[in-house]
């Protein structure tokens, strides 16, 4: 086991004194934001898919203080209804699949998204609750019409690079908790994984280590933070 850092903790530091700081803390990985919601402050994203010379000077700046990279961060909104935004939220995954191959890096951390209620709404709607039976409809839709056919494509995506892909059980998220994280693994395959974050479960009143039982082999990266 490796513990490490989200570097983007530390986007005050440009890359190598952040590094520093990181072996500072006696930790041995690090897990870089490529995109989407965590920035990509640390790692120059186009540069590096541009160029094997950058890559290995790259990874050669990492290496070199003993550390490894433990994952790529691309959190954002796939499935958003604003189109532009599941466009570019869809291009930083994708980027980031491409970039953990070529980086030797096995798993490329996300969010699942939220769609809207239906097609032609123009906000996210996150539903929690069967009843009243209009949320059923609701759900239905999110799942079979948006998340699934998505999430197989975008899957097989990164299965053919070799990725695996670490889904948070965030709120306001499809996939929130053990049952929903799990309900999309099963409809994907084992290429979706769970990023396991007990602090998001705490907000929901979820036991961490029972959870950790039933989700076993689908944790496939951890974040012991907040």
């Amino acid at each position: 086991m490796r513990i490490g850092v989200v570097t983007v903790l530390f986007q005050d530091l440009p890359l190598e004194k952040m590094l520093d700081r990181v072996v500072s803390l006696e930790v041995s990985a690090v897990e870089l934001g490529v995109g989407g919601y965590p920035g990509s402050h640390h790692c120059p994203v186009e540069e590096l898919l541009g160029s094997e010379a950058k890559r290995q000077e790259y990874l050669e700046i990492i290496h070199s203080r003993g550390l490894i990279i433990s994952a790529l961060s691309a959190h954002h909104e796939p499935l958003s209804p604003d189109p532009e935004l599941a466009r570019a939220s869809d291009e930083v995954f994708r980027k980031a699949v491409l970039l953990a191959e070529l980086l030797g890096v096995p798993v490329v951390n996300a969010f699942v998204g939220c769609p809207a209620g239906k097609a032609g709404d123009t906000s996210p709607n996150w539903i929690t609750c069967p009843w009243p039976p209009y949320f059923l409809e609701m759900l239905d839709y999110q799942w079979n019409e948006v998340a699934i056919p998505y999430w197989t494509e975008a899957g097989k995506y990164a299965e053919d690079h070799g990725i695996r892909i670490g889904f948070e059980m965030h709120p306001g998220q499809l996939a929130y908790n053990v049952d929903t994280l799990l309900r999309l693994r099963e409809a994907v395959g084992p290429v979706i994984g769970c990023n396991f974050d007990p602090s998001h479960l705490f907000w929901n009143g979820v036991d961490p280590v029972a959870a950790i039982r039933e989700l076993g082999e689908a944790i496939v990266h951890v974040h012991g933070k907040d």
